[in-house]
Protein backbone atom coordinates (compact mmCIF):
# COMPACT_ATOMS: atom_id res chain seq x y z
CA UNK A 1 0.00 0.00 0.00
CA UNK A 2 1.70 3.28 -1.06
CA UNK A 3 -0.42 6.17 -1.76
CA UNK A 4 0.86 9.80 -1.86
CA UNK A 5 -0.51 13.05 -2.69
CA UNK A 6 0.43 16.93 -3.61
CA UNK A 7 -1.03 18.31 -0.91
CA UNK A 8 0.47 21.13 0.88
CA UNK A 9 -1.26 20.78 4.14
CA UNK A 10 -3.76 18.88 5.89
CA UNK A 11 -6.23 19.71 8.76
CA UNK A 12 -5.33 16.52 10.44
CA UNK A 13 -2.38 14.19 10.24
CA UNK A 14 -2.71 10.54 11.77
CA UNK A 15 -0.07 8.64 12.66
CA UNK A 16 -1.44 5.09 13.15
CA UNK A 17 -3.82 3.09 10.78
CA UNK A 18 -5.02 0.77 13.24
CA UNK A 19 -8.38 0.35 14.40
CA UNK A 20 -8.34 3.45 16.32
CA UNK A 21 -6.49 5.13 14.03
CA UNK A 22 -8.33 4.08 11.35
CA UNK A 23 -12.05 4.46 12.77
CA UNK A 24 -10.75 8.66 13.55
CA UNK A 25 -9.75 9.11 9.92
CA UNK A 26 -13.33 7.57 8.56
CA UNK A 27 -15.26 9.50 11.10
CA UNK A 28 -13.46 12.78 10.47
CA UNK A 29 -13.53 12.01 6.79
CA UNK A 30 -17.78 11.68 6.85
CA UNK A 31 -18.10 15.01 8.45
CA UNK A 32 -20.26 18.14 6.74
CA UNK A 33 -16.63 20.32 7.57
CA UNK A 34 -15.06 18.03 4.90
CA UNK A 35 -11.92 17.90 6.78
CA UNK A 36 -8.47 17.15 4.61
CA UNK A 37 -6.61 13.75 6.78
CA UNK A 38 -3.40 12.59 6.00
CA UNK A 39 -3.20 8.94 7.43
CA UNK A 40 0.43 7.82 8.33
CA UNK A 41 1.67 4.09 9.14
CA UNK A 42 5.12 2.64 9.30
CA UNK A 43 3.66 -0.86 8.94
CA UNK A 44 0.76 -1.16 6.82
CA UNK A 45 -1.12 -4.46 6.73
CA UNK A 46 -2.08 -6.69 3.29
CA UNK A 47 -5.53 -5.35 2.41
CA UNK A 48 -7.24 -8.55 1.38
CA UNK A 49 -10.92 -9.08 1.47
CA UNK A 50 -10.60 -12.86 1.69
CA UNK A 51 -10.31 -14.14 5.03
CA UNK A 52 -8.11 -16.42 5.92
CA UNK A 53 -9.99 -20.15 6.91
CA UNK A 54 -7.83 -19.96 9.90
CA UNK A 55 -8.89 -17.38 12.74
CA UNK A 56 -6.42 -14.22 13.45
CA UNK A 57 -4.80 -15.04 16.67
CA UNK A 58 -5.63 -11.48 18.04
CA UNK A 59 -9.73 -10.99 18.32
CA UNK A 60 -11.65 -8.12 20.24
CA UNK A 61 -14.69 -8.38 22.19
CA UNK A 62 -16.56 -5.50 20.84
CA UNK A 63 -19.28 -3.90 22.60
CA UNK A 64 -22.58 -2.40 21.66
CA UNK A 65 -21.46 1.14 22.00
CA UNK A 66 -18.73 0.28 19.07
CA UNK A 67 -20.70 -1.44 17.06
CA UNK A 68 -22.98 1.59 17.20
CA UNK A 69 -19.82 3.15 16.03
CA UNK A 70 -19.24 0.76 13.02
CA UNK A 71 -22.76 1.30 11.96
CA UNK A 72 -22.81 4.92 12.17
CA UNK A 73 -19.57 5.30 9.97
CA UNK A 74 -20.86 2.57 8.02
CA UNK A 75 -18.72 -0.18 7.98
CA UNK A 76 -20.76 -2.79 9.88
CA UNK A 77 -22.44 -4.47 7.16
CA UNK A 78 -19.01 -5.13 5.61
CA UNK A 79 -17.56 -6.69 8.87
CA UNK A 80 -20.56 -8.66 9.32
CA UNK A 81 -21.15 -9.76 6.29
CA UNK A 82 -17.23 -11.02 6.85
CA UNK A 83 -16.92 -13.00 10.14
CA UNK A 84 -18.19 -12.17 13.44
CA UNK A 85 -19.67 -14.19 16.36
CA UNK A 86 -21.89 -12.88 18.67
CA UNK A 87 -21.94 -13.40 22.44
CA UNK A 88 -25.47 -13.17 24.19
CA UNK A 89 -24.74 -14.45 27.71
CA UNK A 90 -20.96 -14.35 29.91
CA UNK A 91 -20.08 -16.58 32.70
CA UNK A 92 -17.30 -15.96 35.46
CA UNK A 93 -16.33 -17.86 38.03
CA UNK A 94 -14.23 -18.32 40.64
CA UNK A 95 -11.57 -20.60 41.79
CA UNK A 96 -13.30 -23.82 42.88
CA UNK A 97 -16.79 -22.77 41.95
CA UNK A 98 -17.15 -21.33 44.64
CA UNK A 99 -18.23 -17.56 43.60
CA UNK A 100 -20.20 -17.59 40.27
CA UNK A 101 -22.30 -14.94 38.31
CA UNK A 102 -23.96 -15.59 35.00
CA UNK A 103 -25.11 -12.56 32.68
CA UNK A 104 -28.04 -13.12 30.05
CA UNK A 105 -28.57 -10.25 27.22
CA UNK A 106 -32.36 -11.63 27.43
CA UNK A 107 -32.18 -10.65 31.10
CA UNK A 108 -32.15 -6.61 29.76
CA UNK A 109 -34.44 -7.43 26.82
CA UNK A 110 -30.68 -7.51 24.28
CA UNK A 111 -30.07 -9.77 21.55
CA UNK A 112 -26.89 -9.75 22.19
CA UNK A 113 -24.24 -8.28 24.72
CA UNK A 114 -21.56 -7.90 21.31
CA UNK A 115 -19.12 -9.58 19.24
CA UNK A 116 -15.97 -11.38 18.89
CA UNK A 117 -13.61 -10.39 16.21
CA UNK A 118 -10.47 -10.43 14.53
CA UNK A 119 -8.18 -7.08 15.09
CA UNK A 120 -6.92 -7.98 11.36
CA UNK A 121 -10.93 -7.94 9.84
CA UNK A 122 -11.73 -4.94 11.18
CA UNK A 123 -8.93 -3.15 10.45
CA UNK A 124 -8.70 -4.09 7.15
CA UNK A 125 -12.39 -3.12 6.30
CA UNK A 126 -12.17 0.25 7.99
CA UNK A 127 -9.28 1.19 5.51
CA UNK A 128 -10.90 -0.34 2.65
CA UNK A 129 -13.64 2.10 3.71
CA UNK A 130 -11.02 4.70 4.08
CA UNK A 131 -9.68 4.30 0.40
CA UNK A 132 -12.58 5.22 -0.80
CA UNK A 133 -12.69 8.75 1.03
CA UNK A 134 -11.67 11.34 -1.51
CA UNK A 135 -10.10 13.37 1.56
CA UNK A 136 -8.04 11.27 3.11
CA UNK A 137 -4.50 10.49 1.68
CA UNK A 138 -2.59 7.28 2.45
CA UNK A 139 1.39 7.44 3.85
CA UNK A 140 2.11 4.00 3.46
CA UNK A 141 4.91 3.42 4.51
CA UNK A 142 5.01 5.88 6.18
CA UNK A 143 7.82 6.45 9.68
CA UNK A 144 7.73 9.23 11.87
CA UNK A 145 11.49 11.06 12.09
CA UNK A 146 10.21 14.49 13.94
CA UNK A 147 7.67 16.68 15.04
CA UNK A 148 8.12 20.41 14.10
CA UNK A 149 5.81 23.45 15.63
CA UNK A 150 5.78 26.85 14.69
CA UNK A 151 3.17 29.45 15.41
CA UNK A 152 -0.29 27.91 14.20
CA UNK A 153 1.02 25.20 12.38
CA UNK A 154 2.60 22.15 12.80
CA UNK A 155 4.63 19.54 10.63
CA UNK A 156 5.61 15.54 10.63
CA UNK A 157 9.23 14.58 9.10
CA UNK A 158 9.18 11.00 7.76
CA UNK A 159 11.72 8.84 7.45
CA UNK A 160 12.74 9.74 3.79
CA UNK A 161 13.04 13.30 3.99
CA UNK A 162 9.82 14.90 3.05
CA UNK A 163 6.91 16.90 5.77
CA UNK A 164 3.34 16.78 5.90
CA UNK A 165 2.06 20.09 7.43
CA UNK A 166 -0.57 20.11 9.66
CA UNK A 167 -3.08 21.74 12.31
CA UNK A 168 -2.87 19.03 14.43
CA UNK A 169 -1.26 15.86 15.12
CA UNK A 170 -3.00 12.48 16.34
CA UNK A 171 -0.80 9.97 17.64
CA UNK A 172 -2.80 6.36 17.49
CA UNK A 173 0.47 4.24 16.81
CA UNK A 174 -0.07 2.24 19.65
CA UNK A 175 1.85 1.64 23.31
CA UNK A 176 5.19 2.10 22.32
CA UNK A 177 3.71 5.65 20.44
CA UNK A 178 6.52 7.50 18.78
CA UNK A 179 4.36 10.62 19.02
CA UNK A 180 3.97 10.31 22.60
CA UNK A 181 7.85 10.31 22.93
CA UNK A 182 8.40 13.17 20.22
CA UNK A 183 6.05 15.28 22.16
CA UNK A 184 7.73 14.64 25.34
CA UNK A 185 4.40 13.70 27.26
CA UNK A 186 5.25 11.30 30.04
CA UNK A 187 3.40 8.20 30.94
CA UNK A 188 3.15 5.91 34.05
CA UNK A 189 3.12 2.51 33.76
CA UNK A 190 2.44 -0.77 36.21
CA UNK A 191 4.13 -3.89 34.66
CA UNK A 192 1.65 -6.59 35.86
CA UNK A 193 4.45 -8.97 35.77
CA UNK A 194 2.30 -11.03 33.73
CA UNK A 195 2.17 -12.02 29.70
CA UNK A 196 -1.42 -13.15 27.39
CA UNK A 197 -0.76 -16.27 25.95
CA UNK A 198 -3.93 -16.27 23.02
CA UNK A 199 -4.51 -18.94 20.37
CA UNK A 200 -7.80 -20.95 19.03
CA UNK A 201 -8.94 -24.13 19.95
CA UNK A 202 -11.48 -27.17 19.10
CA UNK A 203 -13.77 -28.13 22.13
CA UNK A 204 -15.79 -31.07 22.85
CA UNK A 205 -19.10 -28.93 24.22
CA UNK A 206 -20.67 -26.19 21.98
CA UNK A 207 -19.89 -22.74 23.50
CA UNK A 208 -23.39 -21.43 23.25
CA UNK A 209 -22.36 -18.31 21.80
CA UNK A 210 -21.19 -17.65 25.56
CA UNK A 211 -18.25 -15.82 26.92
CA UNK A 212 -16.44 -17.82 29.86
CA UNK A 213 -13.96 -16.51 32.24
CA UNK A 214 -12.45 -18.18 35.40
CA UNK A 215 -10.48 -17.09 37.93
CA UNK A 216 -7.35 -19.02 38.58
CA UNK A 217 -5.78 -20.27 41.69
CA UNK A 218 -2.66 -19.38 40.73
CA UNK A 219 -3.70 -15.24 40.05
CA UNK A 220 -4.41 -16.44 36.32
CA UNK A 221 -7.31 -15.38 34.62
CA UNK A 222 -8.19 -17.61 31.35
CA UNK A 223 -10.88 -16.74 29.09
CA UNK A 224 -12.82 -18.62 26.47
CA UNK A 225 -14.42 -16.42 23.65
CA UNK A 226 -16.56 -17.55 21.10
CA UNK A 227 -16.03 -18.01 17.77
CA UNK A 228 -18.76 -18.36 14.52
CA UNK A 229 -18.13 -22.37 14.58
CA UNK A 230 -19.38 -24.02 17.62
CA UNK A 231 -16.97 -25.16 18.56
CA UNK A 232 -14.08 -23.08 18.16
CA UNK A 233 -13.41 -20.45 20.99
CA UNK A 234 -10.46 -17.70 20.82
CA UNK A 235 -8.28 -18.14 24.26
CA UNK A 236 -6.86 -15.32 26.59
CA UNK A 237 -5.07 -17.10 29.43
CA UNK A 238 -3.48 -14.17 31.59
CA UNK A 239 -0.51 -15.76 33.89
CA UNK A 240 2.58 -14.82 34.82
CA UNK A 241 5.40 -13.87 32.32
CA UNK A 242 7.32 -17.49 33.27
CA UNK A 243 4.34 -19.42 33.48
CA UNK A 244 2.89 -18.32 30.12
CA UNK A 245 6.14 -19.29 28.01
CA UNK A 246 6.22 -22.40 29.21
CA UNK A 247 2.21 -22.92 28.66
CA UNK A 248 3.30 -21.42 24.71
CA UNK A 249 6.59 -24.38 24.95
CA UNK A 250 4.54 -27.29 25.27
CA UNK A 251 3.59 -29.52 23.08
CA UNK A 252 -0.14 -29.20 21.71
CA UNK A 253 -1.47 -32.40 23.80
CA UNK A 254 0.60 -31.30 26.91
CA UNK A 255 -0.87 -27.66 26.40
CA UNK A 256 -4.62 -29.22 26.08
CA UNK A 257 -4.75 -31.46 29.27
CA UNK A 258 -2.99 -28.08 31.33
CA UNK A 259 -5.69 -25.80 29.13
CA UNK A 260 -8.69 -28.10 30.29
CA UNK A 261 -7.81 -28.80 33.66
CA UNK A 262 -7.21 -24.92 34.11
CA UNK A 263 -10.85 -24.26 33.10
CA UNK A 264 -12.44 -27.16 34.67
CA UNK A 265 -13.26 -29.02 31.49
CA UNK A 266 -16.44 -26.83 30.92
CA UNK A 267 -16.61 -27.26 27.05
CA UNK A 268 -15.11 -30.71 27.80
CA UNK A 269 -11.73 -31.72 26.19
CA UNK A 270 -10.02 -29.22 24.19
CA UNK A 271 -7.38 -29.25 21.39
CA UNK A 272 -5.18 -26.73 20.08
CA UNK A 273 -5.32 -25.52 16.36
CA UNK A 274 -3.15 -22.84 15.65
CA UNK A 275 -0.06 -21.00 16.94
CA UNK A 276 0.24 -19.64 20.73
CA UNK A 277 1.47 -16.70 20.89
CA UNK A 278 2.35 -14.24 24.36
CA UNK A 279 2.63 -10.25 24.72
CA UNK A 280 3.22 -8.59 27.98
CA UNK A 281 0.62 -7.32 30.33
CA UNK A 282 1.15 -3.57 31.68
CA UNK A 283 -1.26 -0.50 32.23
CA UNK A 284 -0.32 2.40 30.80
CA UNK A 285 -1.81 6.04 31.34
CA UNK A 286 0.10 9.40 29.88
CA UNK A 287 -0.32 12.34 32.19
CA UNK A 288 -1.82 14.41 29.61
CA UNK A 289 -3.81 13.69 26.67
CA UNK A 290 -3.17 16.69 24.60
CA UNK A 291 -0.80 19.46 24.08
CA UNK A 292 -1.06 22.58 21.60
CA UNK A 293 -2.06 20.77 18.20
CA UNK A 294 -1.82 17.35 19.62
CA UNK A 295 -3.53 14.87 20.80
CA UNK A 296 -3.67 10.84 22.22
CA UNK A 297 -6.09 8.37 21.28
CA UNK A 298 -6.16 4.38 22.23
CA UNK A 299 -2.96 2.68 23.21
CA UNK A 300 -0.67 5.72 22.94
CA UNK A 301 -2.81 7.34 25.65
CA UNK A 302 -3.80 3.93 28.24
CA UNK A 303 -3.62 0.56 28.05
CA UNK A 304 -5.35 -1.27 30.53
CA UNK A 305 -5.64 -5.45 31.69
CA UNK A 306 -7.56 -7.38 29.16
CA UNK A 307 -9.70 -8.99 31.89
CA UNK A 308 -12.66 -6.89 31.09
CA UNK A 309 -12.18 -6.93 27.23
CA UNK A 310 -12.44 -2.83 27.08
CA UNK A 311 -8.83 -1.97 25.32
CA UNK A 312 -10.23 -1.44 21.93
CA UNK A 313 -13.61 -0.04 23.10
CA UNK A 314 -12.12 2.44 24.70
CA UNK A 315 -9.47 3.49 22.46
CA UNK A 316 -12.72 3.51 19.57
CA UNK A 317 -14.61 6.19 22.03
CA UNK A 318 -11.64 8.45 22.09
CA UNK A 319 -11.82 8.05 18.19
CA UNK A 320 -15.03 9.31 17.72
CA UNK A 321 -15.41 11.89 20.96
CA UNK A 322 -12.44 13.67 19.19
CA UNK A 323 -13.91 13.36 15.83
CA UNK A 324 -17.32 14.41 17.59
CA UNK A 325 -15.49 18.26 19.59
CA UNK A 326 -14.08 18.90 16.50
CA UNK A 327 -16.91 18.84 14.49
CA UNK A 328 -18.97 20.71 17.37
CA UNK A 329 -15.87 23.57 18.01
CA UNK A 330 -16.96 27.02 16.18
CA UNK A 331 -13.19 27.79 15.82
CA UNK A 332 -12.33 26.74 12.38
CA UNK A 333 -8.86 25.86 13.80
CA UNK A 334 -9.19 22.11 14.56
CA UNK A 335 -5.57 22.31 16.32
CA UNK A 336 -7.53 24.34 19.22
CA UNK A 337 -6.22 23.69 22.31
CA UNK A 338 -9.51 24.71 24.30
CA UNK A 339 -11.45 22.74 21.93
CA UNK A 340 -8.48 19.38 22.46
CA UNK A 341 -8.64 20.04 26.57
CA UNK A 342 -12.69 19.59 26.06
CA UNK A 343 -11.62 15.99 24.60
CA UNK A 344 -8.95 15.21 27.48
CA UNK A 345 -11.91 16.13 30.19
CA UNK A 346 -14.10 13.76 28.38
CA UNK A 347 -12.33 10.81 28.08
CA UNK A 348 -9.81 10.73 30.44
CA UNK A 349 -11.55 10.09 33.33
CA UNK A 350 -13.18 7.73 31.60
CA UNK A 351 -10.52 5.51 30.92
CA UNK A 352 -8.95 6.07 33.75
CA UNK A 353 -12.08 4.93 36.06
CA UNK A 354 -11.79 1.44 33.21
CA UNK A 355 -8.16 0.74 34.68
CA UNK A 356 -8.61 1.37 38.23
CA UNK A 357 -11.99 -0.65 37.81
CA UNK A 358 -10.12 -3.38 36.56
CA UNK A 359 -7.29 -3.64 38.63
CA UNK A 360 -9.56 -3.70 41.65
CA UNK A 361 -11.51 -6.64 40.22
CA UNK A 362 -8.17 -8.32 39.42
CA UNK A 363 -6.64 -7.85 42.98
CA UNK A 364 -10.08 -8.78 44.73
CA UNK A 365 -9.90 -11.95 42.73
CA UNK A 366 -6.44 -12.94 43.42
CA UNK A 367 -6.39 -12.21 46.82
CA UNK A 368 -5.15 -15.02 49.24
CA UNK A 369 -6.55 -13.60 52.58
CA UNK A 370 -9.45 -15.56 53.68
CA UNK A 371 -11.45 -13.06 54.69
CA UNK A 372 -11.27 -11.80 51.48
CA UNK A 373 -12.05 -14.83 49.47
CA UNK A 374 -15.06 -15.16 52.04
CA UNK A 375 -16.49 -11.98 51.47
CA UNK A 376 -15.85 -12.17 47.30
CA UNK A 377 -17.72 -14.96 47.01
CA UNK A 378 -20.76 -13.84 48.59
CA UNK A 379 -20.44 -10.98 46.14
CA UNK A 380 -20.63 -12.95 43.70
CA UNK A 381 -23.44 -14.58 44.49
CA UNK A 382 -25.39 -11.88 45.70
CA UNK A 383 -24.59 -9.79 42.59
CA UNK A 384 -25.83 -12.74 40.38
CA UNK A 385 -28.92 -12.60 42.78
CA UNK A 386 -29.33 -9.18 42.43
CA UNK A 387 -31.24 -8.91 39.35
CA UNK A 388 -31.39 -4.96 39.05
CA UNK A 389 -27.56 -4.86 40.05
CA UNK A 390 -26.60 -7.35 37.43
CA UNK A 391 -28.51 -5.58 34.70
CA UNK A 392 -27.16 -2.16 35.84
CA UNK A 393 -23.09 -3.66 35.96
CA UNK A 394 -23.96 -5.61 32.14
CA UNK A 395 -25.44 -2.07 30.52
CA UNK A 396 -22.29 -0.54 31.39
CA UNK A 397 -20.33 -3.52 30.34
CA UNK A 398 -21.91 -3.73 26.97
CA UNK A 399 -21.76 0.14 26.10
CA UNK A 400 -25.69 0.60 26.52
CA UNK A 401 -24.97 2.91 29.14
CA UNK A 402 -22.43 5.73 30.25
CA UNK A 403 -21.44 9.26 29.15
CA UNK A 404 -21.50 8.11 25.32
CA UNK A 405 -20.58 10.61 22.34
CA UNK A 406 -23.56 10.81 19.18
CA UNK A 407 -21.83 8.21 17.11
CA UNK A 408 -22.07 5.43 19.77
CA UNK A 409 -25.45 5.88 20.99
CA UNK A 410 -27.18 3.83 18.05
CA UNK A 411 -28.55 5.71 14.61
CA UNK A 412 -28.87 8.76 14.37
Amino acid sequence: MNFRSSATHYDVLIVGAGMVGACLALALSQSEKKYRIALIEAHPPELNTLLSEDYDLRVSAITRASENIFRNIHVWRNIEAKRVSPFRKMHVWNKARIGEIHFDSTEISESHLGHIIENKLIQNTLLEACKNQENIDFYMPGNLQGIIQKDEKISLQLEEGSFLKGSLIVGADGAQSKVRDLAGISIQIKDYQQNGLVGTIHTEKPHDETAWQRFLPSGGILAFLPLKNPYQCSIVWSTDSEEAEQLKQLSNSSFATALGSAFEYRLGATQIISERATFPLRRQQVKTYVQPRIALIGDAAHTIHPLAGQGVNLGLLDAVVLAQVLNDQKNKDVGDFLTLRRFERWRKGDSFTAQLTIDGLKHLFNSSLFPIQIARNLGLSATDKATPIKNLILCYASGLKGDLPILAQGRF
